[in-house]
């Protein structure tokens, strides 16, 4: 006798009949066969990813370090549109990251363009959408936004004029090595030095500073550009040497 012969006639003598028996199997299977295919639905669907989001760019824009600064090694307030977009926008702009006007396409452009350089110029500046104010950048300036809208929309059919690089003066005034000391310090610094962060001395704290000041200014300059502790080279700044001891002297000045 079968298992099956046996488990019927077992069930006949609890009063089973075997069409019932022929349904119970078979609800038992189909359990199985939905329960199998839940279980292999669950263990794929993490790898659902939008694809988008997976490209090169848009990983390594992920990756960046926190303080670095990115739109090119000219004096803050005098970069060009051009060099604001390869420092700062491209990261979204190049592909059309998170629904942002790919760069050059004027079928993209088009519709945001005929809404007019004041809108443009206002959504850039302040944010819109996904797109944080000044794209993230907050050391820039205002005309270094407009400078940097004007470049992109001009690639996508616009005519918009780039506001100027100052002249003379206006590069004299942004090369100050103060006015420099405050834009990375604003940019970079801050995000330690703000608060005294990870031993970090706070800025405006006098006796932080003087412990620290005591070697001479050449020597934490040269200990700064080098990294200390928690501190990366430079702290993550990747200008000139010269703009980074600025930086140093703007937070020594204002913390003695």
């Amino acid at each position: 006798m079968s298992f099956f012969q046996a488990r019927l006639g077992m069930s006949n003598e609890n009063g089973m009949a075997p069409g019932q028996i022929v349904k119970v199997l078979v609800s038992i299977v189909v359990f199985l066969v939905v329960a199998i295919w839940l279980l292999a639905k669950l263990a794929t669907s993490g790898f659902n990813v939008d694809a988008e989001v997976m490209t090169k760019e848009a990983v390594a824009a992920r990756l960046k370090p926190v303080g670095e600064s990115k739109a090119s090694d000219a004096p803050p307030g005098m970069r060009t549109g051009e060099q604001v977009y390869k420092g700062i926008c491209m990261s979204c702009h190049a592909t059309g990251l998170a629904g942002s006007p790919k760069f050059g396409d004027a079928g993209a452009w088009g519709p945001r363009i005929a809404k007019g350089w004041d809108m443009l110029v206002n959504h850039a500046l302040h944010g819109f959408n996904a797109m944080p104010a000044k794209g993230g950048a907050t050391d820039l300036s205002d005309d270094e936004v407009k400078r940097a809208v004007a470049y992109m929309g001009n690639a996508g059919g616009a005519k918009f004029t780039e506001p100027p690089v100052g002249g003379a003066a206006g590069a004299a005034a942004a090369a100050d090595p103060a006015v420099v000391g405050k834009k990375i310090y604003d940019s970079v610094c801050v995000a330690c030095h703000g608060a005294g962060v990870a031993g970090a001395p706070k800025f405006g704290d006098k006796a932080a500073w003087a412990a620290r000041l005591k070697p001479g200014m050449d020597e934490v300059v040269k200990i700064a550009t080098k990294g200390l502790n928690a501190m990366p080279p430079k702290g993550g700044y990747t200008g000139s040497d010269a703009e980074f001891r600025s930086a140093i002297e703007y937070m020594v000045n204002n913390s003695k």
